[in-house]
């Protein structure tokens, strides 16, 4: 059992993260490593751009020699993904941050940024991607390998999750994704998680962060899980999850039980 102490529960409530070290442990992290690199080995690599570039209609192609490789609901390709999202220490650490015991996934997604190649990423909120009502969304974010500037690892602006939505300067760019104004929150003003293999970051969806490209000699793979109270609702429509609304711990006792509405998800 991992219990947070108060003061690690006023740390995320002041900055809008948690860095806690060492929460997946060796024999998880091993199983998770090989079938992680075996599920990227496996699927069609030209169409699992992930860097934001392009458009989802093309596959995200580019000319830039940069890229991360992504792939969404692991759960839905090996089982022991789904396990992960089981972990006693993990829920234990959410429940915790959220303030809640009833938790539900979102969705889970994995970036792989290759050697010397890796895709940056700009700074960014989550929230404009799939804004909830009682803001309840975290994210919870499993390094699989140790993890610093040189090889892309995740920078944060602590406390940012204060301001609440920002400014989505994506569309104003032109862009098919959304992040913040970079000028007024550039990466190199950003704090830096130097992290561990096996360590979680857990943060707001509000909290701005964003990466590094990977210039070094090694790969920089994460795991990376949605997760709400169970009682919080999108503010608008959303595509479906594989999986979404899955209760990972409590109950949700808003969940239609209709026929009429089995469907659903």
């Amino acid at each position: 059992m991992v219990r947070l102490t108060e003061q690690q529960i006023q740390f995320y409530k002041d900055n809008g993260y948690i860095h806690l070290k060492k929460l997946i442990k060796d024999d998880e992290l091993q199983r998770l490593s090989k079938e992680y690199d075996d599920l990227f080995r496996r699927k069609n690599q030209a169409k699992t751009e992930s860097a934001w570039v392009g458009s989802d209609d093309t596959f995200r192609e580019s000319d830039s020699p940069y890229t991360v490789k992504g792939i969404h609901n692991l759960q839905m390709h090996h089982a022991v993904f789904g396990k992960l999202l089981y972990n006693d220490d993990l829920l234990d650490a959410l429940e915790d941050v959220m303030g809640t015991k009833n938790i539900v996934l979102h969705h889970t997604k994995a970036h792989y940024k290759p050697p010397e190649k890796g895709a940056s990423y700009p700074m960014h909120q989550d929230y404009p991607y799939f804004p909830y009502e009682k803001d309840s969304m975290v994210a919870a974010f499993v390094n699989l390998d140790d993890s610093n500037p040189e090889n892309g690892g995740l920078f944060v602006y602590p406390g940012s999750h204060k301001f609440g939505p920002l400014e989505d300067f994506g569309p104003k760019e032109g862009s098919s994704f959304h992040y913040v104004d970079q000028k007024k929150f550039p990466i190199e003003r950003a704090t830096p998680v130097i992290a561990e293999a096996g360590d979680v970051v857990i943060f707001s969806y509000f909290l701005v962060h964003g990466s590094t490209p990977n210039n070094s000699t090694r790969p920089r793979r994460m795991f990376l899980a949605q997760l709400a109270d169970a009682h919080d609702r999108p503010i608008s429509g959303e595509r479906g999850q594989p999986g979404r609304g899955w209760v990972l711990r409590g109950v949700n006792m808003d969940r239609d039980a209709t026929i009429a509405n089995r469907a659903q998800d």
